[in-house]
């Protein structure tokens, strides 16, 4: 694994680490909130979504165009997840209309890692 390629997994690693810590307040401290089940829905929903493509983000660095594979993923995370986590936790839905392009971007990604 080529040292420029290498940083994708030091991504994934933080961002897995992230995931994990968003999950850990999911179960213990927004369940127990006062927030509607579509909130809390979508906050899992995002959170889903970020764990498993940090851990695409971990395989980036083992395909053919790192770069590429991980700028999309990471993009798509950003676009895709931290919309609905802002939903999920503030009730304002305003941001959820980059949530598209966020998925269609890791769908990129994951084609980008097959290349």
């Amino acid at each position: 694994m080529a040292g420029a390629a290498r940083v994708w997994a030091r991504v994934g690693a933080l961002s897995g680490a992230a995931a994990v810590a968003a999950a850990s307040y999911g179960a213990h401290g927004l369940r127990r909130s006062d927030r509607d089940e579509y909130q809390k829905e979508l906050y899992e929903t995002a959170n889903r979504f970020h764990l498993l493509h940090s851990l695409a983000l971990l395989a980036a660095p083992h395909c053919r165009r790192p770069a590429l594979a991980g700028s999309l993923l990471c993009a798509g995370l950003g676009l895709f997840c931290l919309p609905l986590y802002y939903h999920g936790l503030s009730g304002d839905p305003g941001l959820n209309r980059a949530a598209p392009l966020g998925g269609t971007l890791l769908i990129l990604g994951w084609a980008a890692m097959a290349l």
